[in-house]
Formats: structure tokens, sequence, C-alpha cells
């Protein structure tokens, strides 16, 4: 288990300080005293008593931050590989959502969180939009601090309406027992705007702002949300600095200018957005407005859970996008507009900005010890580290994730997780796709890898509390 929290020192690596300077420091040591980081040089002192971690030929570099993953999902790994977005919208939103018991959920959400952990995430968000009840919602939070890792829940419920979600007393009553400004919890609403002019969404707005959480969403999706739902939040003043738009793919540039000018940022889920449909991978948009980026991998019900991905991808995609624009003028690219340090910042630092934490995404004197060593002596990718920046976003892997420092405790220490059951992970997550297998039938199972589509709305809206049905195909 992960016991009271000893000096740790990382001796002789390359570290990506992610700072202002961005400054790159070979064979320098990392020492963490208490929940930080005390000092950062060649050949530190260290007290007695301090464990020694050598990172001799590996790179240390801030724990990563995902601003955006349905960990409740988790537990159904892989069984929506080859979905589109809108047969995602029929299986979760329509059909089988709903079917989740407290206990699906928990099962989901601590085989996510091990699973971030693992691979060098140490701030997770986790955008909950299966919480249909606060005993959902408990499970949930049992399931985050079950593992030593750093989450917020965004909590949401895509089976009813945010205003009356927000709305009931038990949804209070949650929050004063279970949100304690505890600094390894943190607290968002998560809901979508889909554009109705009557503005539905408008009273769970009204909730955050009581509350003064900031509250994330999903906007710009094909299908789903966009421009409207921008204009919506802004004319009524909930746009703010905290809000966090996730996607936002298939937004014109007046909404994009709409989020440079109030502040928020945008969590960018390429492997997600290049495969379902949201929109093209929005990467190149939100530069041109200087809107912050985060970095995010949405569900394993799809993809990998690493951000190792989503740097890889996102370089792709932008690249790609890059190289075709020329191609289209005649022209070539001889530069690459984004840059593996650029990624690897949207990854640490990307995402400590969007949460408002300052006090992490960086490897700085008085900072909070959110720590990852890659290095494997065992792996032929991890020699020779010439461009470190490019090694982490392009040759890393989650197996090359060596050791994980979170608060100042090491969590994960040559390759393997500490204080996380994984026996008892596995069984939950068993006894969670018996269920859904028997809740569906082996039929309906095998079918809703390929589920068919319904002639009903769900194209242009999948949300059941409003009948507006928008054109939510703004050309780009």
């Amino acid at each position: 288990m992960v016991g009271e929290r000893r000096p740790v020192v990382l001796r002789n690596g390359t570290v990506l300080t992610m700072d202002g300077q961005k400054r790159i420091l070979t064979d320098h040591d990392v020492l963490v005293v208490g929940d930080r980081i005390a000092a950062i040089g060649p050949r530190l002192e260290a007290p007695p008593g301090t464990e020694e971690v050598d990172a001799t030929g590996g790179i240390v570099l801030p724990g990563m931050i995902d601003t955006h993953r349905h960990l409740w999902q988790t537990a159904m790994r892989g069984y929506g590989a080859d979905w589109t977005l809108t047969q995602y919208f029929v299986w979760y939103y329509l059909e089988w959502g709903m079917v989740f018991r407290p206990e699906d959920v928990y099962a989901g959400n601590i085989l996510g969180a091990a699973e971030a952990l693992d691979a060098g995430v140490t701030t997770t968000v986790d955008w909950s939009h299966g919480l249909q009840t606060t005993d959902h919602a408990d499970a949930a939070v049992d399931a985050l601090q079950q593992v030593p890792g750093r989450f917020v829940l965004a909590y949401g419920n895509i089976q009813d309406s945010p205003a009356n979600w927000t709305a009931k007393p038990e949804f209070r009553d949650f929050v004063n027992r279970r949100i304690t400004n505890d600094d390894m919890l943190g607290f968002q609403l998560a809901f979508d705007v889909t554009g109705d002019p009557a503005f539905p969404e408008k009273p769970a707005f009204e909730v955050a702002r009581e509350l003064g959480v900031p509250v994330t969403t999903h906007a710009g999706v094909w299908g789903a949300t966009n421009d409207d739902g921008i204009r919506l939040m802004h004319d009524n003043g909930f746009m703010t600095p905290q809000s966090i738009y996730v996607h936002a793919a298939t937004l014109s540039a007046d909404s994009y200018h709409r989020i440079a000018a109030t502040g928020g940022s945008i969590s960018v889920s390429t492997e997600s957005e290049q495969s379902a449909g949201q929109g093209y991978p929005p990467t190149w948009a939100i530069r041109a407005h200087g809107i912050p980026v985060s970095l995010s991998m949405d569900t394993s019900v799809w993809w990998s859970g690493d951000l190792f991905s989503a740097m890889r991808s996102t370089l792709g995609a932008d690249r790609a996008r890059e190289h075709m624009a020329a191609h289209a003028k005649n022209e070539t690219v001889t530069h690459s507009s984004l840059r593996a340090e650029h990624v690897v910042e949207w990854a640490t630092m990307g995402g400590a900005k969007a949460l408002g934490r300052d006090d992490l995404g960086s490897i700085e004197i008085g900072k909070k010890a959110d720590i990852v060593l890659l290095r494997n002596d065992n792996s032929p990718a991890m020699f020779p580290v010439l461009n470190p920046y490019g090694h982490v976003a392009f040759q890393a892997q989650r197996s090359d994730v060596d050791t994980v420092i979170v608060d100042g405790r090491i969590v994960k220490r040559d390759h393997r997780l500490i204080g996380v059951d994984l026996k008892a992970i596995r069984a939950a997550v068993e006894q969670t796709v018996e269920h859904l297998r028997a809740q569906l039938g082996e039929e309906a199972w095998e079918k809703g890898m390929n589920p068919d589509i319904p002639t009903a709305k769900v194209l242009d809206n999948p949300y059941t509390y409003t009948e507006y049905r928008g054109d939510t195909r703004t050309s780009v």
C-alpha cells in the first residue's frame, strides 16, 4: 500500500521542466520532500532516509493531466472499437447506458483510474456523465479514492436534463458530503448545450455559478452541439476562464473568438475526433485564435488510455492537415508549425492551466511533486535519447513509465503500481461485464458492437430532454 511520505530523489535524469523557459536539464536530480519539489540540480544532497530512484538514461517530466475521460465506461474496454459517434450515442444515450448500476460505475472508474495512473497520468478529469443517481456518484468517488492519483469528478447525467438533476436535493447533499476541498479530488459540472433557443441548460449553469465550480461541456460536436450553444452561453454570461470546451471540432470562427475573449480552454481528444466523427481535430484553428489547449483520451471503449497516444495522434493530425492545405495550393511545408514540445506542454502544463492548478504541470521548486520517470532498460526504443520532447511524443509508451510520484508519494515503482489491487479490480470488472451481457442478452451484446441506427433524431440531437433539432453541420 501507499504509505507515509518519505523524501525521494530521482538521480541523473534528463529533466523536462515544462516551466516558462522550457528548460531541458541533463544529468540532473529532482528532490522531493513532503508533497513538494524541494530542489533541482546535479548531485543534490538528500536528507537521511531518502529513497533514491536511478533516472540515468531516463526522462523526468511532470505528471501528465487528462482533462476529459469517461472513466465509468472503462469496463467495456475496446467494445466500441468500430463505432461511429452516432453508434456511441445509440448505445449509451438511447439504449443501454441506463442499465449501469452503481457498482458498474465503480468498476469502470477504478479500472480507468488505475490505467491512467499506470500510464503516467497523475491527474484525470473523470467526465462522469453516467451518474443517474447519487448512489452512482458515491460509487464513482469511492472508486477514485481507492486509487492513489489525483482526480476531478466532473458530475453529469446523460439520462436526465441538466436543469433537473442539478436541482435535486440529493445532488446538493452529495456535494456537501463528498466534495470537501480535498486537494486530491476536484469538482466540476459536466453537461452539454444543445443550442435549443429556450436554453434549458441555463438553470444548471446557475447552479454551477452558485457552487463556484467550473462547467466542462462537449462543444462543437457534429450531430450534437455547435455554435448555437456557444452563443447561448456567451449571451447569458456563462463563458468563463474556468470553462473547458471538449472537442470544439465543428465550431465557426465566431465561437472560437468568444472562447478566446472569455479566457476558456479547449480539451482536444484527437484519437476520438479523427475516428468517431466529432469533426477534424481542431488544433490548427485553436492555435490561430490563441486559445489554451489541453489533451484528453475520451474513453477506453474505443481508444487507448494514455496521453502518449494523444500526443502522437495530435501531431499527426495537425501536420497532415497542414501538408494537405499546402498541397492544395501547390505549395510545400518546409517547417512544421506544431512541434513535439508543444504537445508535451499541452499534456502537462496545458492541463494544469485548464484546471486552474498553478501548482501542477511543471517541475519547479515549490510545486506539487507529481512526477513521472520514463525509463526502460529492457526496451530498445528507449535509447538513445537525442530529442527528449520528440522521444516523449513519438518513441515512449506506457510500458516505459518506470516511476510515478503523486503528491510526494511513490505510487508506481519499477514499472509496477503500488497500492492498487488489480486482482480485486479484475473481479469487479468481470461482474460488470457479466451483468451487461445478461441485461442485453447475447444477441444484443454482439449486435451492440455495430448497432443499428434508429430513424429518430440521434443524427442531430442525442439528448432526450429537448426536442430541439438544430443544424450542427457548420462548415469549418
